[in-house]
């Protein structure tokens, strides 16, 4: 649009031109690096257990796989919760549990990341009918 319209001075007319080309550069970039991803998850056997989550997605596996060096250094998931700052800090002596506030230690990328996937995943769940809900409940 702006191109064709006279009444602007040449330069400002040519910088979208320059500003699409750069941006069409960029997202062939962006789609080579989501290809080199999606293929080292497609490779590696603990990058295909933590997609089989609800809400956890390549880019969440991806940066939990170079965040995380070694998982068993964890006990269960509230250590690495805790890890990332998500669950209020413990306060607790003589029985008397006594939480803080949530921390937000850890990596902001991806705790962002792991909040916007349970995000979606609860999203998905209140969009399913309730009978699948109820069929997939214990006995």
């Amino acid at each position: 649009m702006l191109e064709h319209d006279e009444a602007l001075p040449l330069m400002v007319r040519r910088l979208p031109g320059g500003a699409r080309a750069h941006l069409a550069q960029l997202d062939a970039a962006i789609a080579g690096c989501e290809r080199e991803i999606k293929t080292h998850i497609r490779d590696n056997t603990t990058a295909q257990h933590l997609s089989a989550i609800s809400g956890v997605g390549p880019l969440t596996v991806a940066a939990v796989l170079a965040t995380v060096t070694d998982a068993r250094d964890l006990k269960n998931g509230r250590a690495f919760a805790a890890w990332q700052g998500v669950v209020p800090r413990q306060h607790s002596s003589g029985g008397k549990a006594r939480l803080g506030r949530i921390t937000k230690h850890g990596d902001a990328y991806l705790r962002g990341l792991l909040t916007q996937g349970a995000r979606s995943a609860l999203q998905a769940a209140l969009n399913k009918p309730p009978e699948t809900l109820i069929a997939h409940a214990p006995p």
